[in-house]
């Protein structure tokens, strides 16, 4: 399994902008194979920050994510939707 958690941060204003784009991209992720959970939230306390949580099963089915057209119109939004201090770390877990 790989863990990948972190935070991205969304200019002010830009929530709804944000969310518009996070929705699809979200779904999509859910739907590919090997992914086992793929999540963001809002922090209930700082209303900019994302906090990610993705697991996938294993290297293939992260380089399937990452190359997917989604995840590419994603990153194309970002600036539209203010996203930046992006914070992530990747985990390796080989015992269940």
């Amino acid at each position: 399994m790989i863990i990948l958690a972190g935070t991205i941060r969304i200019a002010p204003g830009h929530k709804a902008t944000a969310l518009t784009l996070m929705a699809p991209m979200i779904a999509a992720s859910r739907a590919e194979p090997g992914c086992v959970s793929y999540s963001f939230a809002f922090d209930a306390l700082d209303d900019h920050l994302v906090w990610v949580f993705e697991i996938f099963t294993d290297e293939d089915a992260l380089a399937f994510h990452r190359a997917a057209p989604h995840m590419a119109a994603w990153r194309a939004g970002w600036a539209a939707a203010g996203v930046g201090d992006r914070d992530m770390r990747e985990y390796r877990v080989t015992a269940p």
